[in-house]
Order: structure tokens, then sequence, then C-alpha cells
């Protein structure tokens, strides 16, 4: 096992990370921009490094310096927590050429699934459903109109390289399917250097359905559930659940299986995300995430599984301190993310936190790195906190969250509380009666006039 970890990322994933090792007895090295000096993640780190000045490029995405902070800190392994690096395939091949280990998947996986025509490729080779759409990237305008005349409109141009809702458009008709191959290779070609695109049928009632899986570097790989993450506002998740209020326990058994196999089959170590959009009762295979997600609280209540100690566990060669046999899924789980950000423009609003109580009681978890006078800065992503709830069932849950969000008291900053609150009194969210655009109408119907 190792004795030492640097975490490179900053808010309450390095809080959570650096937690893990603390229970594992391993010592922490937290890097920091100048701007999170008086971070929590820093102040409870055995060691921290500066690494830079605010700018993403000049310190979290800095790998020299990140590797050179590991490097004379002594840190035998690197965790990247989510965003930022996690996903550079780069930056995992420097890590090891470094010999240090890279708390992850293999390059050669990274690298695989961040190019999401290979991803669906390799998928489609481990039988695992697909969206309709075509066989790679397009070539030009004339393959766009031949493969959406085949599949049916409306139809999806989505980027290779892409994430987040850019470079993704929708054609409802041949008229339009032009004008979206051209927007979605420009915004491509903007935010990921790449403007390869493809095409999928698009579904009119999705839901997200992310299938967490695990493997070790010893063959086994076990999947801990489904998350229900149909709830987003462009394309970023707002409110997550486990299980899925829309499936049968036979369907995710089905889905649990088929991404667990394909795992096996590939080889893949460490923790990793299957996404799925579900309509109709048929799953259809989208992306996969090779790292960490936000989310992965949910699946730890249920399934009763510790996701980060696992990596680090599989990172130092051990093998899964569980068997597929071992997990049962209990309970119903509940995930807000609390954002800086003004409830109704969305517009952020970093700030000094003035006043700050926590939510507690049985089954409340929050995952943040507020306290009272704490700044947060205006250089990096709006989430503050993630407050997490289980119950027995999903009306518990609901119940539980409610009463846990009127007890979080954060002044100082304007928060999405009061949205989350709004979301959880619906009755069509109570019923479970949701899809991947239920949010995006339900925000516009309650815009203050």
């Amino acid at each position: 096992m190792f004795s030492k970890i640097l975490i490179a990322n900053r808010g309450e994933i390095a809080l959570r990370v650096l937690r893990a090792c603390r229970e594992m007895g391993i010592k922490t090295v937290a890097v920091h921009s100048t701007a999170d000096a008086d971070a929590m993640h820093v102040l409870l780190a055995d060691e921290s490094v500066c690494i830079g000045p605010p700018a993403l490029a000049e310190s979290y995405l800095n790998k020299a310096a990140i590797i050179s902070a590991a490097v004379v800190t002594g840190a035998e392994a690197i965790h990247p927590g989510y965003g930022f690096l996690s996903e550079n395939a780069d930056f995992a091949e420097l890590v090891e050429e470094h010999g240090i280990v890279f708390i992850g998947p293999t390059p050669q996986h990274i690298r695989m699934m961040g190019d999401k025509i290979q991803a669906k490729t390799t998928m489609e080779r481990f039988n695992v459903p697909l969206v309709p759409g075509s066989d790679g990237e397009l070539k030009d305008i004339n393959s766009a109109k031949k493969v959406a005349d085949e599949i049916g409109y409306p139809v999806l141009i989505k980027a290779s390289a892409g994430g987040g809702g850019r470079g993704m458009k929708v054609a409802q008709s041949p008229e339009e399917l032009e004008e979206a191959w051209q927007v979605a290779r420009t915004e491509a070609k903007m935010a990921f250097g790449n403007d390869a695109v493809y095409m999928e049928k698009y579904l009119d009632k999705p839901r997200h359905i992310e299938i967490q899986i695990i493997g070790d570097q010893h063959g086994n790989v076990v999947y801990l559930g489904e998350r229900d993450c149909s709830l987003q506002r462009r394309h970023q998740k707002v409110l997550e659940e486990a299980m899925s209020p829309a499936l049968t326990d036979e369907q995710r058994q089905f889905i649990g299986n088929v991404s667990s196999n394909a795992m096996r089959e590939l080889g893949y170590r460490n923790a990793g995300t299957l996404e799925f959009l579900y309509q109709d009762g048929h799953f259809c295979f989208i992306e996969m995430n090779t790292r960490l997600q936000v989310e992965h609280p949910v699946t730890e209540f249920i399934s009763g599984v510790d996701l980060v100690a696992e990596q680090i566990r599989v990172a130092a060669g051990e093998p899964l301190s569980v068997q597929q046999a071992d997990i049962h899924f209990k309970g119903h789980a509940i995930e807000c993310r609390i954002n800086a950000e003004d409830p109704e423009t969305f517009a952020p609003n970093p700030g000094k936190i003035s006043v700050f109580h926590a939510p507690g009681g049985f089954g409340v978890r929050l995952d943040s790195a507020l306290y009272v006078g704490y700044s947060i800065p205006p250089y990096y992503d709006s989430m503050v906190a993630k407050l997490i709830v289980h119950a027995p069932d999903r009306p518990s849950a609901i119940a539980r969250m409610q009463r846990a969000l009127a007890e979080m008291v954060v002044s100082g900053i304007k928060t999405t509380i009061p949205l989350q609150q709004k979301i959880l009194a619906d009755e069509q969210f109570q019923k479970g009666d949701y899809t991947i655009h239920w949010l995006e109408h339900f925000i516009e119907k309650n815009k203050k006039v």
C-alpha cells in the first residue's frame, strides 16, 4: 500500500480523497493555486505545494508542476479526482514515466474511451447496446445526409471528442441538417481542437442512466448499481438518484451484467462509468467516463462500497475487496449539487462565506469544502457542495432531502438551494416521471415574471 498520495485537484473532491487516505493511514500532499492557499484541503493535508497562479493552465492543468510536486514530496501515487487531468491520457503516461502510480485506468483505456467514436465501436464489439447512428466519423455533409435518411429524423450531431453539450446539435429535418453539421464541427474545433463529428438518432424522451463499475488488475470487475442522472440543465447534472425510479430489478441486473462483462473483456481497471440513454425499455450506450464521478456518493450509500478506497487499493495492485455476490443494494439515495449561483439567472456568485451551517442527522452526508470566512474564488467551477441522503425507500429519501435542504444555511453568497427545493416539491418529480428534457421545461415554467 502507498505511504503518501498527491491529490491533483481542489474543492470537495480533494477533501473527499484526503479523507479516504487519512482513514487508510496514507499521508497526503495537496497542490493548490495561489487563489486556493486557504482552501480546506490545503489546510488539512499533511503537506501542500503551490503550483501556480489562479489560471487553470498555469496550476491545476500544469502537468509538469504537478509531477514536480509529487517528486519533491516523495508521493508514490497521484489521485486526479474528477475533471482537470483525470481523463488526460498524456498526463497518466507522464505520471507513470516518472515512476509514480496514476490512480485511475490505463492511458490506453482513457484514450480509447475519450474518443466517443472509438468507444462506441469498442462497445459494439462487446455486445453493449448502442444508439442507432453512423458507424464512425462523418467525413462530409453528404455522408451525414445518407445516415440521417437511413435512421430517420430527428438526428443528433455530436463531437467525437466532446462533452458537456459542446459540439452537439439537433436537426429535426433535412433542411436543418447542414447548419447543425457546420455549427457542431465549428464548436467542436473551438472547444476540443478536433472537428470530428458523428451522428446518432435523437431520442425525444430518454432518461440518462449510468452504470458504475470498478475493476482490478487481477481480472475482477463488479458493477455497483445504476444512477439516474436525467435532471440536467444545459447538459450539466443538477440532481442524481440511485436507484433509478424507471428501472425494474431485472433491467438493472441486465444492464449491470452487460457493462461489467464488457469491462472484464476489455481488461479495464479502476473506476469507470458507462452512460446510457434509456427509453421505452431499451438501453443505448452513449459514452464512458474513465474516472470517479461527481455523483459517486449515491452509489456508495446504496452499495456500502467506498469507491475512493477501492480506487486506491486497485492502484496499489490489490484485488477488489468485494465480489459481485457480496453487493446487495439497500434503500434509495439522492444527491443535490449546490452551486454558488443565482437560483433564477444561474449567474456565478462567488464571495465570502459569512454563515455556514451543515445539515445533519441519520442518513445525511455533506461533501463540501466550505467554512465560515472562506472566500470562494471566481476562477473555478461554481459547485460548492454536494448534499446526499440515504433512506429505506424513495419517498423517505425525498422527505429526508427536503428536511436537510431546509437545515442548510449558506450566507454571503447566493446558492441553488431554492431550485433544489422546488424540484423536490414537484409532484411529477415525486412520481419519478421525468426525462433529460424535464428540468429545462421546469425551470422555464417556474421563472419569475
